[in-house]
């Protein structure tokens, strides 16, 4: 079933696997105050650190990125983020405060850790008329083969006041490429405004789910499987996180046929 939550705390991730129902993917928000120190092991995870806000000193793998991150929040423009291969010791100091997320995923690719700056992230706009959004790719794929990952996908989204995003409404959850595959999927959402909500309607006929879910700041959707779009309340921006992962790294969705026809009948790109 789907599960939704809010992410609060210094440093919180989503398992155990009774409140975590998917079996790859994992989240962790990661809120430290000026020169404090958080040092982690990923394990046989790989991890992408994005900061949501703030600067940090990243060290991994004898390597040092130094003053990692430039914008105040989600809504200040593209992310820095920091790429933790499996099997590495980390250390993370704050320089200010600092807000970020921690994405994870299985791994056995040895590689170096990398940081990815804002110009490498590539922003466009997806979508048309009241499903239009900026749609910021970080790490995506067979595109950036100078960023190496063996399961992530991760990008963000922004919705502008009173639009949709994942629109149509799509799912990935059987490996059948071209057509689909099969990737489990994280939401985080932010909102830019005290008080500003959105929805998010998640279901599944053949699994006997349809649940619509209230978006409010730091929020949280998890989706191991089925149909899945989004919104945002009129007079608030929506921003949301979002991380694949699967056998591929090659993104292909199944829309919903009740509603793929929008597609055809306005002209758009194809996004979350």
């Amino acid at each position: 079933m789907p599960t939704f939550f809010t992410a609060v705390g210094s440093k919180q991730g989503l398992n155990p696997a009774s409140e975590n129902p998917c079996q790859l993917i994992d989240f962790a928000r990661l809120l430290l105050a000026d020169r404090a120190i958080h040092t982690g092991q990923t394990g046989e995870r790989e991890v992408l650190l994005v900061l949501f806000g703030g600067r940090c000193t990243v060290e991994a793998g004898g390597q040092t990125f130094e003053h990692v991150g430039k914008r105040a929040n989600p809504f200040g423009g593209k992310p820095h983020s920091v790429y933790l291969p499996a099997g590495s010791s980390y250390t993370i100091t704050a320089h200010g405060n600092l807000d970020a997320g921690l994405c994870s995923a299985p791994s056995d690719l040895r590689t170096e850790p990398y940081a990815i700056g804002p110009e490498q992230v590539t922003a466009n706009q997806m979508g048309a008329a009241s499903f239009g959004r900026e749609l910021r790719t970080i790490l995506t794929g067979s595109d950036q083969p100078e960023l190496p990952a063996r399961r992530l996908i991760v990008g963000e989204t922004l919705v502008p006041s009173g639009n949709w995003s994942t629109y149509p409404p799509h799912k990935h959850e059987r490996d059948d490429l071209p057509r689909e595959a099969f990737h489990e999927e994280l939401y985080y959402f932010r909102v830019d405004q005290p008080g500003g909500f959105g929805h998010t309607r998640h279901y599944s006929p053949e699994r006997g789910y349809d649940t619509t879910y209230t978006v409010q700041d730091s929020t949280i959707l998890m989706v191991p499987h089925g149909y899945h779009t989004t919104c945002s309340a009129p007079g608030y921006t929506n921003y949301f996180l979002w991380m694949l992962a699967g056998e591929h790294r090659t993104q292909a969705v199944a829309l919903d046929p009740d509603h793929a026809w929008v597609q055809k009948t306005i002209g758009l790109l194809k996004g979350r």
